[in-house]
């Protein structure tokens, strides 16, 4: 258990400090403002650069990253515009599940299951990105869809920020552009992780010391994903695989994502990938279809990943008020869709 858990913690605690250094030097925002400005006033230009850098930020450094810095700076830049802010709110939220399939740093499910993709001799990127690209592609077009007023508006180009530290800035930036390539290299990926959190600290420990706090490591997250391994760990002993097993069967690639996506929805994606591994761990494309379910299809309720609940107090903080319906009946009609797709791409 040790062994298997300790390299996630590593990657985890090692890619928040990353991108909350990044974030620190400003390289999320003036992407943004980036985007505005080539964008030239017209909100559909503008909606899709931005859900190339959610894509960006889910698949590189986690979907955390994109639900956690990359929101705030949408929704500030939506509300300076003028333009209304749901429509970046659920794009991040939305881009920050779904694309986290294709590879295993973009979520923390991902991480987990490349135990499995290495026991079993296969190539993770290999069996993935089929369907990553299915829920990326079917995403956007719901998005398209739901939001399609909004994406006729215009709005005036503002001003780009200014960088403070342009050491700081570029230093970053070669850091998140060079983790993309090292973390498809085969390397453990807690060791590029670290690696870029090592040179980000010792860069902003000689241009600006304050920046670094203890408040950087996300403890309460370690903390909250040790107790999850140790009671799934428990529950397991206990029957909880045989029960699973029934509930989703041994043949229908889509009846174990389902009850993933279920699982997800009433408890916690992470939790729910615990529990079900055992149940796919035989057959790669099992693997994947559960990772599906419970990557893809945790969009019903705020509490389907710990990102989404991330996600919601941003949301709070920018006072853009997503109730618990209006993000329900959005999902009723993503959910199914992309979880379906996905499964239907990668038995094709």
């Amino acid at each position: 258990m040790v062994a298997r858990i300790a390299p996630v913690l590593v990657f985890l605690i090692a890619v928040t400090v990353i991108a909350e250094l990044a974030d620190k030097a400003k390289l999320f925002e003036v992407a943004a403002r980036e985007a505005a400005h080539l964008a030239r006033g017209r909100v559909w230009r503008l909606w899709l650069l931005v859900v190339a850098l959610a894509t960006g930020l889910t698949i590189v450094l986690s979907l955390d990253t994109c639900a956690v810095l990359l929101t705030p700076v949408v929704l500030a830049m939506a509300r300076q515009l003028d333009i209304p802010p749901k429509l970046f709110a659920f794009t991040t939220v939305w881009l920050a599940a779904t694309a986290s399939l294709l590879l295993p740093v973009s979520n923390l499910t991902n991480l987990l299951a490349l135990h499995q993709f290495h026991r079993l001799d296969v190539s993770y990127l290999a069996v993935s990105w089929r369907p990553a690209i299915a829920a990326i592609l079917i995403t956007v077009a719901v998005l398209a869809v739901l939001f399609h007023r909004d994406l006729r508006r215009t709005y005036v180009v503002p001003p780009t920020p200014e960088v403070d530290d342009k050491v700081l800035f570029w230093g970053s930036a070669g850091v998140c552009v060079l983790l993309g390539p090292a973390f498809v290299s085969g390397i453990e990926v807690a060791w590029p992780a670290s690696v870029g959190a090592i040179i980000l600290v010792v860069l902003f420990a000689v241009r600006r010391r304050s920046a670094l706090r203890w408040s950087l490591i996300p403890a309460r997250l370690v903390i909250g994903v040790v107790v999850l391994f140790a009671f799934v760990a428990f529950l397991t002993d206990h029957g909880l695989e045989d029960l699973l097993r029934r509930v989703a069967g041994t043949t229908s690639d889509l009846r174990l994502s389902a009850t993933g996506a279920v699982g997800s929805n009433l408890f916690n994606n992470l939790p729910a990938y615990l529990a079900m591994e055992p149940v796919a761990s035989s057959d790669p494309h099992r693997m994947m279809a559960l990772l599906i379910g419970v990557n893809c299809g945790c969009l019903l309720t705020l509490w389907g990943s710990l990102a989404t609940l991330l996600w919601r107090s941003r949301c709070d903080a920018a006072r853009v008020d997503i109730s618990w319906w209006s993000f329900l009946w959005r999902g009723m009609i993503l959910t199914p869709l992309v979880v379906a797709g996905s499964v239907l791409v990668l038995n094709g």
